[in-house]
């Protein structure tokens, strides 16, 4: 399958201190990738590199076969879906649901003067109803619950019908209801055969939705583990990963860990 990302020795040095060390890594189009790590691990920042935001100190990134560095970033990022919870912060609470996910066309947050067709209307009702936002359309972003802002960022991050959509801790500060709700459209969408290449961030196996193909493991910018779920995520790997011991349960395509005694 056609490799829609490629980390080659990849590193990003702050304060000569490697958040992101020697990194080895490929997706391909049809797979659905969640990073795992604790806490400093560099997870958010391989998003980061993922969606153009930051650039390697060394080694090479390589996006929808476009070279980090070597490309128009701004023609690039079109391409990419991106939600995170610090683009939400960013969104204007007196925006209506319709207008958030609609300027995703423009990549622009706030509704101005853009001229929109009809179907591009049309396309975000329709991205609306398969999150289950249609009959919140026309309210306003900031009288939205957690889970439901959360799927409006993932829907406006669909809207354009992106290449490689990123998601960063989706299910972070939700409810059990709400993430469980969340958890389920993710799954759906993760299994369909249209779907783009996926990457979501997370530190809860709990969190990791059916569909999920692969896993990455970070510890202290380095790869733990990464390949095919079935076989990567392990409660050694885990307890290498985390620093504890871990026990590893699997039923019905959803995972559960606590610490072993």
């Amino acid at each position: 399958m056609p490799q829609v990302l490629e980390f080659s020795d990849v590193v990003v040095r702050r304060n000569a201190r490697d958040i992101v060390d020697r990194l080895d890594w490929t997706v391909s189009d049809d797979q659905r990738w969640v990073i795992l790590g604790p806490n400093g691990a560099g997870k958010t920042t391989v998003l980061q590199l993922a969606d153009t935001l930051m650039h390697p100190t060394a080694g090479v990134v390589t996006i929808l076969g476009e070279r980090l560095g070597r490309t128009d970033v701004f023609e690039l990022r079109p391409r990419i879906g991106f939600a995170s919870s610090a683009m939400a912060r960013r969104v204007p609470p007196e925006e209506t649901v319709i207008n958030v996910v609609l300027t995703a066309a423009y990549s622009v947050l706030g509704r101005w003067r853009e001229d929109y067709e009809d179907i591009d209307e049309r396309r975000a009702l329709r991205v609306l109803a398969e999150w289950k936002l249609d009959h919140l359309a026309d309210r306003t972003f900031g009288t939205l619950s957690d889970g439901e802002q959360k799927r409006v960022q993932i829907a406006r991050a669909v809207m354009t019908d992106p290449e490689l959509l990123l998601l960063d801790e989706p299910t972070a500060s939700l409810d059990l209801g709400a993430r469980e709700e969340l958890l389920s459209l993710l799954g759906g969408y993760a299994s369909a055969p249209t779907t783009p290449a996926m990457i979501m961030v997370t530190h809860h196996v709990e969190e990791i939705p059916v569909g999920f193909t692969h896993v990455l493991l970070l510890a202290e910018g380095r790869a733990v583990a990464a390949g095919p779920i079935g076989e990567t995520l392990t409660a050694e790997a885990l307890t290498e990963t985390f620093g504890v011991p871990i026990h590893l349960t699997h039923d019905a395509g959803r995972y559960a860990a606590r610490a072993a005694h």
